[in-house]
């Protein structure tokens, strides 16, 4: 996305939904938000990451992290990057299995857009592939993405399921 404008937005406006800047979220917080959102899409990258690499991680500059949460539940959160090209990725994104399908995504994925350009972003962009959700692609395109680039990567899921359980 290459211009604020080009945002569709959906909201919600549930006053049960809370999204906050987390300016202090524990390593094990964010290690069982990081699995209980990515279970389902096999998200092992920082599964093995210490307690000190997230708590690095997270305190760096260019990293902010948000939670949503629904009547006082953790639905789900977005981590934002900021590059040294002033754009902003959206990095991580998701909802916890229970709020997948109330239409929280698309609240949240506003969210996260907006936050994105209000940073400063001269571009906002993300990752996504097909071991997201079936409702992914859809969201980000009636958010007002444009595809860039395709990519084939292959997953060991044997691989990925053993790390999950562990």
């Amino acid at each position: 996305m290459r211009d604020p404008s080009s945002l569709r937005p959906a909201r919600s406006d549930d006053p049960r939904i809370r999204i906050e800047q987390m300016q202090d979220c524990s390593p094990e917080y964010y290690r069982h938000l990081y699995v209980e959102v990515g279970r389902n899409y096999h998200w092992i990258d920082r599964l093995p990451w210490t307690d000190k690499e997230i708590a690095d991680h997270l305190n760096k500059r260019e990293i902010s992290f948000w939670l949503m949460t629904y009547d006082g539940k953790t639905a789900g959160y977005f981590e934002l990057r900021k590059c040294e090209d002033l754009s902003v990725e959206i990095a991580y994104f998701g909802l916890v299995p229970e709020f997948i399908g109330q239409g929280l995504g698309k609240h949240l994925l506003t969210a996260a857009i907006e936050q994105a350009w209000a940073g400063g972003a001269n571009r906002v962009w993300l990752h996504t592939c097909t071991l997201d959700d079936k409702a992914a692609m859809p969201n980000y395109l009636k958010r007002g993405f444009q595809p860039f680039k395709t990519e084939t990567y292959t997953v060991d899921l044997e691989v990925a399921n053993k790390s999950l359980a562990t």
